[in-house]
């Protein structure tokens, strides 16, 4: 099966306490269904002093799930879903729904 969401990706979150803020798909957990997308589900860890590096609260973002995520259509800016289409050449695309734009290059 091929994954609708990649690295890179700009995705709009569409469910949970970040509805609506839009980021980077940062990494892709495919095992989980789960993405890490900037500046989305931010957590503050803490951590003790170690010799690299100082400690203390150190932010950075938590999984969410991808189904919580929509990819954001190149034409509209929206959210979209997302299909399949394989070209002439035999390669297998990814295509916006809402506009038929194509996704991969």
């Amino acid at each position: 099966m091929a994954a609708k969401v990649k690295k890179g990706d700009q995705v709009v979150v569409i469910a949970g306490k970040d509805k609506g803020k839009k980021g980077e798909v940062l990494r892709v957990l495919p095992e989980d269904s789960r993405v890490v997308v900037q500046g989305v589900n931010v957590l503050t860890k803490h951590t003790k002093p170690s010799m690299t590096s100082q400690g203390g609260l150190v932010k950075q973002e938590g999984t969410i799930h991808v189904s919580n995520v929509a990819l954001v259509d190149p034409k509209t800016n929206g959210a979209t879903r997302v299909g399949f289409k394989t070209l002439e050449d035999g390669r297998k695309v990814r295509v916006a729904r809402r506009s038929g734009e194509q996704i991969d290059r």
